[in-house]
């Protein structure tokens, strides 16, 4: 049965469970201002720098820009960019009734911050807490079982239901290829929904999944056997090691190129394990790449929350890491990225997505 787009009706309930999904993400930001000291630092300080307040509490600035950020998605915190000043000189701002419930312990009756905890394990919280001070993240890996299982079923729908009947018919002659028997790389595949989908629709398609998680490789494996599917297999490996000599005619990186600590040395290995007439598929969430047109997306503060939880994390998982994080490979930056490896053509789907866009890359 061909798959339909959600209803207005479905679409309004599910940004009703979203919005509880973007308290707790919020909740981890409130505990992290807390713990850190920044709600304290910025306590009657006015209108402060990112690099400024990172001083101030002896962390790292990356991090400490992508809270501030997340802090005024929430409405938490006043962001102000100058006239004619650049985006990157926005400062930001504790209000006096801010300070009241978020900083002020000792004389406010309204004080509140105390009361968040962070929403998940005390030991990931710890660790994320850690990378503020040290400016390193922690990769998927290091975040546990419970975070790649998550991932894979809060992206798993979508991956797996609209892949065949929206995604690839939308894309110049792939399904033809699929059919043909196509050789397809899966790089970031995760738990192997997606690919595990098109392996069973393509039986002829030879398909490779290879993720740096272990446990998210491990995950694929059961789940191809489960399926009893004979053409696909999973490696654990980095994208930046996929073999050149791959001939890969349909390379797909869904929802992890923001997630890697060098996303450019992936591009630069896709590049060269694809076939001349070969098809990148990028899936990417919707950034403008401007803080204030993003502020248009109701859940902005989620996709902060998300950042700094785990894709920021990763992101920043080596000290070489571009800390790209979720809204940061937004359309332009990501058409620097694929020509910078090569690349000439890049066409972007807008596919009823409501978080991500298809990008269709070639030489």
């Amino acid at each position: 049965m061909p798959i339909e787009l959600p209803s207005d009706e479905v679409r309004a309930f599910s940004f009703k469970v979203w919005s509880y999904k973007m308290g707790e993400q919020v909740s981890l930001l409130i505990h992290l201002g807390d713990r850190l000291g920044f709600y304290a630092a910025m306590r009657g300080a006015g209108p402060i720098l990112p690099a400024e307040l990172a001083a101030r509490t002896e962390t790292h600035e990356r991090f400490v820009t992508e809270w501030l950020l997340g802090q005024a998605a929430a409405g938490l915190l006043e962001r102000v960019v100058p006239e004619n000043a650049s985006d990157a000189e926005a400062t930001y701002e504790l209000t006096e009734t801010a300070a009241a419930v978020l900083a002020d312990e000792d004389d406010s009756l309204s004080f509140s911050a105390g009361a968040f905890r962070g929403g998940i394990a005390p030991e990931t919280v710890d660790a994320i807490a850690d990378s503020f001070r040290t400016g390193i993240g922690i990769t998927y890996e290091q975040q546990g079982p419970s975070a790649a299982a998550g991932l894979a079923r809060m992206t798993g729908p979508w991956s797996r239901l609209a892949l065949t009947d929206i995604v690839l018919p939308a894309l110049d002659g792939v399904v033809d290829k699929l059919v043909a028997g196509a050789t397809v790389v899966d790089v970031g595949c995760g738990a192997g929904y997606m690919l595990c989908e098109l392996a069973a629709s393509f039986p002829a398609a030879r398909c490779v999944g290879i993720d740096p998680s272990e446990t998210a490789v491990a995950m694929a494996i059961d789940r191809a056997a489960e399926l009893g599917l004979d053409n696909v297999e999973f490696i654990a490996a980095d994208g930046a090691d996929l073999a050149p000599d791959t001939a890969a005619d349909v390379v797909l990186t869904f929802d992890c190129l923001h997630d890697m600590a060098r996303p450019d040395k992936t591009a630069a290995a896709i590049a060269a394990a694809m076939q001349p007439d070969g098809t990148w598929l990028i899936k990417e969430i919707k950034s403008a790449g401007d803080f204030e047109k993003n502020r248009r997306n109701p859940m902005l503060a989620l996709m902060y929350g998300f950042s700094i939880a785990s894709c920021l994390q990763s992101a920043m998982s080596s000290p070489d890491g571009l800390g790209y994080g979720t809204l940061g490979l937004h359309t332009a930056e990501l058409t620097e990225l694929v020509r910078s490896a090569g690349f000439e053509q890049i066409t972007t789907h807008d596919l009823g997505d409501s978080t991500n866009l298809y990008h269709e890359v070639r030489f």
